[in-house]
């Protein structure tokens, strides 16, 4: 199995707010490489085949942020 992307809409309001998701990210086992965008309010992660999708989800959840939509491989998750 190859890597996934994964891409959510996250609401971010200042630095701090897209500083906080890049934490999370960061320390995230599986994370190969991430954006994350204040001008776009977006983060794309792409991870290991053994990162799922909603690990990554709760991860960026519990900054506090709200996750508007995400994507899986290009398809629309639920969040």
């Amino acid at each position: 199995m190859s890597e996934h992307t994964y891409k959510f809409n996250v609401a971010m309001s200042c630095g701090g707010c897209s500083g906080a998701v890049e934490r999370v990210l960061k320390k995230l086992d599986g994370v190969k490489s991430y954006n994350v965008s204040l001008d776009t309010q977006t983060a794309e992660i792409v991870t290991e085949p053994s990162l799922d999708y909603a690990t990554v989800l709760e991860k960026i959840k519990k900054t506090g942020k709200t996750v508007k939509s995400g994507e899986a491989d290009g398809e629309t998750m639920e969040v």
